[in-house]
């Protein structure tokens, strides 16, 4: 499958059939992790550990003893780096069947981040299980994807706008980008909150966090990780519909509503 078949087919697995994960997968996932580059050019450090023998665990996790992980410094446009980076690992493993799911703060984050030896100067955003999808899922994941109404998302002109925040964006309107903006509406979030604005002008889609209380701490801001994962969407369909979208990081100045805040822009030729 391509990348924009990944990102359709693709859902968070929590459950798993108990199967080890093959060591050629295993190979496969981490040397394509290692091999990812980020608008951000910010290095991204990755291990595929165990769970046994590092003393792992997550109570939302069955059926798997694997995790890959990865950690970086924290420096400005972490969050969004390591979104970006992440979400290309996830979908990469969706094609290799395997399963994932985002984990953030329903881990052993101390177990966790003493296996990855996180300095001072860096942090360790998230992590995912690895291994084959269960056929059936747990009754404590059903109740949790029910709870977030997973497998829903907003509407398209609730998310993206024409030129300005006060003119919401059809699908009609967007042209050749409907399709790179469908699959930012697709994207996965931290409790499926879809905090990502795009106000699209003329070629060029401008990217905004719509802030929501309790995700930023003053030192770290998890949906900076979901808008990640939204720019790595969009470059991700722009590139299979054959539009090539350069990165830059210049506010348009376009008014905001409030708690919304700039983070990137694509211009697409």
């Amino acid at each position: 499958m391509n990348m924009l078949e990944a990102i359709r087919s693709r859902r968070s697995v929590r459950s798993f059939d108990g199967t080890a994960l093959r060591p050629e997968d295993a190979k496969k996932l981490l040397d394509f992790a290692e091999k990812v580059e980020n608008p951000y050019d910010l290095p991204i450090e990755w291990r595929i550990l165990d769970a046994k023998k590092h003393g792992l665990s997550s109570p939302v996790i069955v059926g798997t003893d694997c995790y890959i992980a990865g950690k970086l410094r924290r420096v400005p446009h972490a969050e969004e780096a390591f979104g970006y980076t992440f979400e290309k690992v996830v979908l990469f493993a969706e094609q290799l069947g395997i399963g994932t799911t985002w984990i953030a703060g329903t881990m052993k984050r101390d177990a966790f981040e003493a296996a990855m030896r996180v300095a001072d100067d860096e942090v360790m955003p998230c992590v995912s299980p690895l291994g084959y999808p269960a056929k059936k899922m747990s009754l404590r994941e059903s109740l949790m994807r029910k709870g977030v109404n997973a497998d829903s998302r907003l509407p398209f002109s609730t998310l993206f706008f024409d030129g300005s925040f006060e003119r919401p964006l059809t699908e009609e309107a967007a042209g050749r980008l409907s399709g790179a903006l469908e699959a930012v509406r697709l994207a996965p979030s931290a409790v499926n909150k879809q905090p990502w604005r795009v106000v699209l002008a003329g070629e060029t889609a401008h990217f905004y966090e719509k802030r929501g209380r309790g995700y930023d701490d003053g030192a770290w801001d998890i949906q900076k990780i979901d808008l990640g994962i939204a720019l790595c969407h969009f470059e991700l369909g722009a590139a299979e519909l054959g539009v090539k979208a350069g990165f830059e990081i210049a506010d348009p100045g376009i008014k905001v509503p409030e708690d919304t805040e700039y983070i990137a822009s694509f211009r697409c030729r």
